[in-house]
């Protein structure tokens, strides 16, 4: 039987769980959300100034408030 991998030993191979679990990317989504979101506030700061990126912030904020409360009630049932 050829070996399925061959810059791995078959000792490596057997030893190897089929079932290894996914690599947790939580942080580095966070810091590419963060990334886009400077340069979404950055180009509105630039185009209708701070008034505008205050109120897309604010719209954020009430965005991630109304999950938190969706969460909440969900939890409690």
């Amino acid at each position: 039987m050829p070996n399925p991998a061959p810059h791995m030993p078959r000792s490596d191979l057997s030893s190897a769980s089929p079932h290894q679990g996914a690599p947790d990317y939580t942080v580095p989504a966070l810091v590419m959300g963060l990334v886009n979101l400077l340069w979404i506030f950055f180009a509105l700061w630039a185009v209708w100034g701070m008034g505008a990126v205050m109120a897309a912030a604010y719209l954020v904020f009430l965005g991630i408030d109304i999950l938190a409360q969706r969460k909440r009630i969900s939890d409690q049932r």
